[in-house]
């Protein structure tokens, strides 16, 4: 594998690897607290959740294929290993992407998924589409977080997939690997999930593609790179080990897969983000 490309956006970064970049739409205000449906069973949310995963699976993969030329790499690991995920798993990836959680829905093919979700995201234009895929707020008071954790039980229970961002905030089209949150293992650790390490990556735009960046230079917008994704063999937690130094080896473990399937030999960041 060779190093990988590194699209020339202009996009000046932020020197912390976990400061917000996105800018905020406050559109709407909303509470995070003990009476807000973190797992919201109405029949309407059911029922828009489900239409909109039908357009996700029949709309969306094939216009990122267009779109993004997308590529997805180790799919093979997901059918050798599916005992192992039959009972639930964990998707963690870089985080890179407006859209890099439809990704990550492609690469692993039909299913529906949950994420934790950065609360301000629900006070913007995306809301509705976060909260359908599956986005569940994170919330800041530990009496809320217990309504937060209750949720992600309720979700394993239903031997559901999680995906998890461990970088924990957005840099568009950044290279590196920047370091990982605890908390994620930590969740891990506690359901003993199997950890699906996904890299994103990106291919230098070539023919038809180049088509749709002479579109976008015409409407005064970015060139954007073609998208890769690869998935990795799962990464099981070390049960030797006690919760502590296990939920450290796996955030380590998982942070050198994911580097290596971006492929990267000297990724500047180390796996710890906290």
């Amino acid at each position: 594998m060779n190093e990988p490309y590194v699209p020339d956006l202009g996009i000046v970064y932020p020197e912390k690897p976990d400061d917000h970049m996105v800018e905020v739409i406050n559109l709407r205000d909303i509470k995070i607290d003990e009476n807000y449906p973190f797992l919201n069973k109405s029949f309407r949310f059911k029922f828009i959740r489900f239409f909109m995963y039908a357009a996700i699976f029949i709309i969306v993969f094939p216009l990122s294929i267009i779109r993004y030329g997308i590529k997805i790499e180790g799919r093979h690991f997901l059918r050798k290993h599916r005992k192992i995920l039959k009972d639930g798993a964990m998707t963690v990836s870089n985080h890179v992407q407006r859209w890099d959680f439809l990704f990550i829905a492609q690469a692993i093919r039909y299913r529906t998924m949950y994420f934790p979700a950065w609360k301000e995201h629900l006070k913007g234009p995306d809301a509705g589409y976060i909260l359908h895929a599956g986005g569940i707020p994170i919330p800041d008071t530990i009496s809320t977080m217990k309504c937060f954790n209750r949720a992600f039980d309720e979700i394993h229970e239903k031997k559901k997939w999680i995906h998890v961002y461990p970088e924990s905030t957005r840099f568009d089209y950044f290279v590196p690997i920047r370091p990982f949150k605890k908390g994620v293992f930590t969740m891990a650790q506690k359901y003993n999930l199997p950890v699906i390490p996904i890299a994103i990556s990106y291919r230098k735009p070539h023919f038809p593609f180049t088509i749709v960046n002479f579109i976008r230079t015409m409407r005064g917008m970015k060139k954007l790179p073609l998208i890769t994704v690869r998935i990795g063999e799962p990464i099981l937690l070390d049960k030797t080990l006690d919760r502590k130094e296990a939920v450290v080896k796996l955030r380590k473990e998982c942070h050198q897969a994911v580097v290596r399937l971006a492929g990267i030999t000297n990724n500047p960041y180390p796996a710890e983000g906290d």
